[in-house]
C-alpha cells in the first residue's frame, strides 16, 4: 500500500485544563462541512487544538499556530474557523499577511462562502449570504460584514494598517515574515477585543537562516521555541520531518530529505492532494537545505543567547583515538531525543589526569529495540559501573529494566543535574581535565547548549539549548557519563588493579 501523508501532527501543545472542552472545535467543522468545506483528519485536529474552552467560557489558549508545508491546506484550517467564528459566534477577525496577493486571495476564498453582496439573486449559499450586511472588495480595503456582528478585514501587514482597527481574532499569515515592529503595531488590535477572549493565529513555515539573522520571522521563531518548552498556554500544531537539519553533514542530509516516510511525516496532504511526483520535481530542483525547509518544513537555528562554551574552547580538549593509554571504563551516561527516536551513549573513562569522553552510540531507537539497548549497557556496566540518566529523560523508561539486573543506575535530580553542569563546564573551562575525541555531533550538540540561570543571586545555572533545533541529547549523555565518573564511580586510575571495563572499540556512525 502506498504511504500516505501522516495526520497525527509531530507537535500539539494544545492546553488540556480540567474541565476543558472542543465543542466549538468539532462545531466548527461540521458547520463548515454543510457548505463543501471537509476537514482532512488533520485539520479536524487542528480546529479541536485551538478552540479548546475552558470551564470558565474562555479560550484555553490565546495564541493558536499551524505551521505544515505549503499546499498541504493550512488555509482551510483556518477558512473554517473563521466561517463558524464569524456566522456563528459573531467575531470580529482581523486577517493580515505579509503580501497584499496573499491577503486578496484569502479574502476571494473566504467571500465564496457568503457571496459578492448582500441579497443575491441566486446565492451559492442562501444562509450565508442573508446574513451579509456588506461585502468591500476594493483592492486594499476587502471585508465581509454580518449582521450578528461577525466581520473579517483583510490587509497586507506595514507599520500602520493596524490603526483603526479593533477585533477579537489577529491572524498572522506569512509568518515566517513577521517582524517584531509588525507585531508591535498589530497586537493592540486585540487588547479590547470585544468579546472579551482574544487570539492570536499565526501560520507559516520555517523562516529562512539568513533572513531570520535580520529579525524576519523572528517571533514566529520565539513563539514555536515556547510552544514546545511549555511556556504560555499556545496551541501549535505542527507538521513536519521527525529530525534537526543542523546535526546532519551535507551528506546525511541529501539522504533524508530523499526518504519518503519523512515526506508523508511532514505533508499530511502526501498521496493523497500532493503527489510523490510532485516532490520528485522538487527535489531536483531545491537544495537539500531549501528541500528541508519548503517540503519537510524542518527549522533553522534561531540566534539569540549566547552558547555555553567560549569559540573553540570545547574543540581545544581534542584529542587522537589512537593517543589513548589503557583507561579503564567508570561510567555510561545515556540520553533519548523527545520523540523517543534516538539514542545518545557515552562512555567515561579515567585518565591521569581527568576524565576521557567518548560517543559510542547515537543511534536511532524505537521500543522494540529496549531489550537491546538493555543488553548493551549490561554487557558493559554489569553492576558495578553507574549507569547515569537524566531526571527528564525519555530514557528514563530504560530504568525499570535495569533495575531488574540490579545494576548500579543513577536517575539525576534536579539539584543533582544543576551540580552536573556546572561540574563538567567547570572541568571543561577552568580544570581543563575532560578530553574527548571530537566527535562531530558532540560538537555540534554542545555548539548549540546555552546557560539557563536557576538562582540569579548565585549565578547557579543548568545546560539549555538557543533553540529547538539543537539535539541537546548527545550533550546531556556526555554531561551524566562525566558525573558518574566523578561522583560514584570507583576512582580506579590507569595502571591501578581493576582493569576490567575498559573501553568498547564501538564507535558511533
Amino acid at each position: 500500500m502506498a504511504v500516505r501523508g501522516n495526520q497525527v501532527p509531530r507537535f500539539n501543545t494544545a492546553p488540556s485544563p480540567a474541565g476543558f472542552n472542543i465543542d466549538d472545535g468539532q462545531d466548527a467543522v461540521f458547520y463548515a462541512s454543510k457548505f463543501g468545506l471537509i476537514a482532512d483528519p488533520w485539520q479536524e485536529t487542528t480546529c479541536e487544538a485551538w478552540m479548546r474552552r475552558c470551564k470558565d467560557g474562555r479560550w484555553c489558549a490565546p495564541t493558536w499556530v499551524v505551521t505544515v508545508p505549503r499546499q498541504n491546506g493550512k488555509n482551510g484550517a483556518l477558512e473554517i474557523v473563521e466561517l463558524y467564528g464569524m456566522a456563528e459566534l459573531g467575531l470580529k477577525f482581523l486577517h493580515t499577511a505579509h503580501e497584499v496577493k496573499t491577503a486578496r486571495k484569502a479574502f476571494v476564498r473566504l467571500k465564496y462562502f457568503f457571496g459578492d453582496k448582500p441579497n443575491e439573486a441566486n446565492p451559492r449559499f442562501p444562509e450565508l449570504n442573508a446574513m451579509v450586511r456588506e461585502v468591500r472588495s476594493t483592492n486594499g480595503q476587502e471585508a465581509i460584514v454580518l449582521h450578528n456582528g461577525g466581520q473579517i478585514e483583510f490587509v497586507a501587514r506595514s507599520k500602520g494598517s493596524a490603526r483603526g482597527f479593533t477585533v477579537d481574532v489577529l491572524v498572522l499569515d506569512e509568518a515566517q515574515e513577521l517582524q517584531d515592529e509588525q507585531l508591535e503595531a498589530l497586537l493592540p488590535t486585540i487588547s479590547a477585543a470585544p468579546s472579551g477572549n482574544p487570539v492570536t493565529i499565526y501560520m507559516g513555515t520555517p523562516p529562512d537562516a539568513a533572513e531570520l539573522e535580520k529579525g524576519i520571522g523572528e517571533p514566529f521563531v520565539r513563539v514555536r521555541k515556547n510552544a514546545i518548552e511549555g511556556i504560555g498556554a499556545v496551541a501549535w500544531v505542527e507538521f513536519s520531518a521527525r529530525a534537526y537539519v543542523e546535526d546532519m553533514t551535507d551528506i546525511e542530509l541529501e539522504a533524508f530529505v530523499r526518504m519518503p516516510k519523512h515526506h508523508a511525516d511532514a505533508n499530511p496532504a502526501y498521496n493523497i492532494r500532493i503527489l510523490p511526483s510532485t516532490i520528485d520535481g522538487e527535489l531536483v530542483q531545491f537544495s537539500a537545505r531549501s528541500f528541508a525547509r519548503e517540503r519537510l518544513n524542518m527549522w533553522p537555528r534561531a540566534n539569540g543567547k549566547p552558547t555555553i562554551f567560549p569559540p573553540g574552547r570545547w574543540s581545544d580538549l581534542g584529542i587522537d583515538p589512537e593517543d589513548t593509554g589503557d583507561w579503564p571504563l567508570a561510567a555510561i551516561g545515556v540520553d533519548m531525543n523527545i520523540e523517543r527516536t534516538q539514542v545518545s551513549i557515552h562512555f567515561s573513562s579515567f585518565t591521569e589526569t581527568g576524565v576521557c569522553l567518548e560517543l559510542v552510540a547515537q543511534e536511532p531507537f524505537n521500543d522494540g529495540g529496549t531489550q537491546a539497548l538493555v543488553d548493551f549497557l549490561w554487557t558493559h556496566a554489569k553492576r558495578n559501573r553507574p549507569v547515569v540518566i537524566q531526571g527528564f529523560s525519555q530514557a528514563k523508561t530504560l530504568v525499570p529494566h535495569l533495575l531488574k539486573k540490579k545494576m548500579m543506575v543513577r536517575v539525576l535530580s534536579g539539584g543533582e543535574w544543576v551540580e552536573a553542569c556546572m561540574n563538567f563546564y567547570d572541568d571543561v573551562t577552568v580544570n581543563k581535565t575532560i578530553v574527548h575525541f571530537g566527535e562531530p555531533r558532540v560538537d555540534a550538540s554542545f555548539a548549540g547548549f546555552t546557560r539557563d540561570i536557576v538562582n540569579k543571586e548565585t549565578g547557579i545555572f543548568k545546560f539549555g539549548r538557543v533553540d529547538l533545533t539543537v539535539d541537546m541529547s548527545p550533550g546531556v549523555s556526555a554531561t551524566c557519563a562525566h558525573f558518574g565518573a566523578i561522583k560514584f564511580a570507583r576512582q580506579v586510575r590507569p595502571g591501578g588493579s581493576d582493569s576490567s571495563g575498559k573501553r568498547s572499540a564501538i564507535v558511533a556512525n
